[in-house]
């Protein structure tokens, strides 16, 4: 499978690190397309696959081409890549925003697969929403399946919109976890204990709360059940929650996001 990466940031290298690590395609079949002859000498000195400075010299021959730069840069790169991407070709963008509607206009080619991935991917437990057009077929769509889970999970939507739905979830969802971690380590440090303290005790303890979700078939409900007693210092603080209508600020939050995921689309 010859994979064309276009973009050297952080998603596009972890992309081309986890095929070649996956065995999916090899450094050989891999190629990748810098912005400047500047980051083509930064994106060889990886040694992941072959580093091009030219879509010309690349786009030709590519079996499935990847967009991974940021989506305000779209425009420049539609226009390079303007008559090059072939119909027989299929296009995996992870542009936040750019919808499917616009990627086939601006390349002018039918199969288009639109995916929003998230930060964890860089360590391989990301998660990973993808749709796809009509044209692409059941053997394409499980090649581009097996490319995006080498960075961890994917779900299949049939719906575009959920892309952007998706985005406000796991795409923004993991600063809003760093941001309750931040407030709770806030509080460890009001509470007297120094900061090397006060971020074990937090890390660990949405890693173990995390990994505990995960192993047992109990939902978040029964969990704060399990830790709450009746009068006792969890129910002191869900109660907090709830006066401070913490949850319906989370879920404004990711509406919030939906909604300028959906304006940067149109």
């Amino acid at each position: 499978m010859k994979i064309l990466i276009i973009g050297g940031g952080n998603m596009g290298l972890t992309y081309a690190r986890s095929f070649v690590r996956a065995h999916i395609t090899s450094r050989l079949d891999l190629r990748l397309l810098a912005r400047s002859p500047e980051r083509v000498g930064a994106l060889a000195a990886h040694e992941i696959g072959t580093v091009w400075g030219t879509p010309e010299e690349c786009v030709p021959g590519a079996s499935i081409i990847i967009l991974a730069v940021k989506p305000q840069d779209s425009g420049a790169l539609f226009a390079r890549l303007a008559g090059l991407v072939q119909p027989e070709q299929v296009v995996l963008s992870i542009m936040a925003g750019v919808t499917v509607a616009t990627l086939r206009q601006a390349l002018g080619t039918p199969k288009i697969i639109r995916a929003m991935p998230n930060l964890p991917a860089q360590i391989g437990m990301g998660m990973t929403a993808f749709t796809s057009t009509d044209e692409v077929s059941r053997a394409e769509l499980v090649q581009v399946q097996n490319l995006l889970s080498t960075t961890g999970k994917t779900i299949y939507v049939e719906n575009e919109a959920a892309i952007d739905a998706s985005t406000a979830i796991s795409g923004s969802g993991p600063a809003y976890v760093y941001y309750c971690m931040d407030a709770l380590m806030a509080a460890a440090a009001q509470m007297g204990f120094a900061p090397a303290e006060a971020e074990l005790l937090v890390s660990q303890t949405f890693r173990g709360a995390v990994e505990l979700y995960s192993q047992a078939g109990l939902s978040c409900a029964d969990w704060i059940a399990k830790v709450s007693s009746k009068g006792g210092t969890t129910e002191a603080a869900m109660r907090a929650f709830g006066t401070g209508q913490v949850r319906e600020g989370l879920m404004a939050g990711a509406g919030a996001a939906r909604d300028r995921a959906e304006e940067l689309g149109r």
